[in-house]
């Protein structure tokens, strides 16, 4: 592959469509995105892996769906990872980038040591899809299930949704000869067409504790064709799944080839936050002056710290809450900026977080 062409792949997903197995998938690249992601914050290499197979989840799962604004992943758990929350923002314009962030919430004092998703124990996995101002979100849930987080997502779509689907992910720390150590990931989607969701396995499905897995909701030919298919995909590298020596068409050539693979236009994904003062201020809204005051610092201020991105922001508490006895500067003020949404900052006083 010439730099030029591994550049034209770099932060990609290809969506692609596999006609004589009634099958679509897509495959991603995350490179730049992924440095991005996780240089926001100092993460141990555990909580690093966790976040990077997040962040590939989210971009496969994003372009899968229409958006008008936003889907969000979110897995909680009772271990030393607690939190690991993802947004995929949809393109504003035909041609501009999705965009995506990511931040995880662990505890520091605990061992952060062994296999990344033993540190999460038990918890859900979730998507939430917003399609902005005037609809109403959607929200899915599935408890934790299988070894990965990929697993996690497989069971949601086959429980949730009755679409079997599958992941093939990798990710890590690459260099070439004479540059710079950076992250790459790269991974395949697969997932057969929904109306092989109209069987479902009688009696609960085989994943732990009944959940449905994408076996128990295939049957006839369409089981033959998610079978062999699935042989097919269990054949691929890791170093196919990163490259950069190997572009996703030629990928899905090697593959799928006998599957008849055609392939439609790579969504560029870029890192990208969505947070603002307005949307702080919006946050910050049904709060009396009594809980501001609690959140205002000695030297008299505000202060929030945006989780995904590292953003700091400074605010007047008299501008701030129901009670507020000035106005907000123009162009921070809420109703200037829709804020629609899970937040992802803190605001620190002397009452501690809000």
């Amino acid at each position: 592959m010439t730099l030029g062409s591994q550049i034209a792949w770099d932060d990609t997903v290809l969506p692609f469509q596999l006609d004589r197995a009634d099958i679509r998938g897509r495959v991603a690249r995350l490179d730049d995105t992924l440095d991005r992601v996780l240089e926001q914050h100092d993460y141990p290499p555990a909580i690093e892996a966790l976040v990077a197979e997040m962040a590939l989840l989210t971009a496969l799962i994003g372009q899968t769906i229409k958006l008008r604004w936003k889907l969000s992943l979110q897995v909680r758990g009772d271990g030393p990872a607690r939190l690991i929350a993802t947004d995929y923002f949809g393109p504003s314009e035909d041609g501009a980038p999705a965009r995506i962030r990511a931040y995880a919430s662990f505890d520091p004092e605990k061992r952060l040591t062994g296999r990344p998703f033993d540190l999460i124990g038990k918890g859900y996995f979730a998507i939430l899809i917003d399609q902005g101002a005037g609809m109403a979100p959607y929200q899915g849930i599935t408890p934790l299930d299988g070894g990965s987080l990929a697993a996690c997502a497989e069971t949601y779509f086959a429980q949730s949704e009755q679409l079997p689907t599958r992941f093939a992910l990798t990710h890590g720390r690459a260099k070439r000869p004479g540059g710079p150590e950076h992250w790459r990931a790269g991974g395949v989607m697969i997932q057969h067409m929904p109306e092989v969701g109209e069987h479902v396995a009688q009696g609960g499905g085989s994943g732990a504790g009944g959940l449905l897995r994408a076996a128990d909701i295939v049957d006839g030919d369409g089981a033959e064709d998610w079978s062999r298919v699935n042989m097919l995909l269990d054949t691929v590298e890791a170093m196919e799944l990163v490259g950069p020596d190997v572009q996703p068409t030629d990928l899905l050539v090697r593959l799928f080839h006998e599957e008849a693979p055609r392939v439609f236009d790579a969504q560029p994904v870029a890192f990208g936050c969505s947070c603002s003062p307005a949307k702080v201020r919006q946050s910050l809204s049904i709060y009396s002056a009594k809980d501001i005051a609690t959140m205002t610092t000695d030297e008299g201020i505000v202060t929030a710290d945006c989780q995904f991105c590292g953003a700091h922001y400074e605010f007047d508490p008299a501008t701030l809450g129901f009670e507020a006895t000035r106005e907000a500067p123009e162009g921070e003020r809420p109703e200037d900026r829709p804020a629609t949404g899970r937040g992802g900052w803190t605001a620190t006083g002397r009452g501690g977080r809000a």
